[in-house]
């Protein structure tokens, strides 16, 4: 039989087509092909989720070991680059939220594999990185916290989308010193007293400098939790 001719029948079975390459998803929104050529970060450090340098001592790149960092690990699923760039601002500022549902399956199957090759326990918890009440306001919804819905259920962990709250609008990151950053963070969130004891996954959507996740690590580990894993769909590299 035609090959075209079986994929327009699975089409019509399934309904999915590749948001990339319009070909069918058979199940999902993301063909296999296309899915096989996003820029992974399969060797990335899972201390700060930067590829590793050639210096780097197993699982980790030679900064991580002079200087740990304060969560546990950090899961990066791909680079922020095309076309996980184009996904992730498109769900952010024109609201597709159908990639949402694309890039938490994804981060979920990312970090399923991870926690098993690497030996790290599940988290008993996931908490998007929250955004300002003003951009919710403005936007409509969390991203990280959209993402995440999909992460929860695809490796059943409950989220806990208000555990954690912006509770001081700060301005925009972009143009910030690294200095300049952790000062405009510096006391903008608030985390529930409900983690004291439990092992957090703090999920954003893109990792830049890696101020604000240090910022809720700190707030999270103030309050209790007993371990805090870092997990994101993109790293930026520059």
């Amino acid at each position: 039989m035609n090959i075209r001719i079986v994929d327009r029948v699975l089409d019509r079975l399934w309904g999915f087509r590749c948001i990339l390459c319009g070909g069918p998803g058979r199940g999902q929104d993301l063909c296999a092909a296309c899915a096989r050529d996003l820029p992974w970060l399969d060797s990335a450090c899972v201390g700060c989720g930067l590829p590793r340098l050639a210096k780097a001592v197993g699982n980790r790149c030679p900064g991580c070991l002079a200087t740990p960092p304060p969560f546990a690990v950090c899961l990066v699923a791909l680079r922020y680059e095309y076309p996980v760039d184009r996904l992730i601002t498109a769900l952010k500022y024109r609201q597709q939220l159908t990639y949402a549902r694309v890039l938490g399956e994804l981060l979920a199957d990312f970090a399923a594999r991870k926690m098993c090759a690497i030996g790290i326990t599940p988290p008993d918890v996931i908490v998007p990185v929250p955004l300002n009440r003003r951009r919710v306001a403005d936007r409509g919804f969390n991203q990280a916290a959209e993402i995440g819905r999909f992460v929860a259920a695809a490796l059943n962990v409950k989220q806990d989308a208000r555990a954690c709250e912006r509770v001081r609008d700060t301005p925009p990151q972009t143009g910030l010193t690294a200095e300049q950053r952790r000062r405009n963070l510096r006391g903008a969130f608030a985390v529930r007293p409900s983690l004291k004891g439990r092992r957090v996954a703090l999920l954003d959507d893109v990792i830049t400098t890696g101020t604000t996740v240090h910022a809720i690590t700190a707030a999270l580990r103030r309050a209790g939790a007993m371990e805090v894993q870092v997990w994101s769909v993109a790293r930026s590299l520059l």
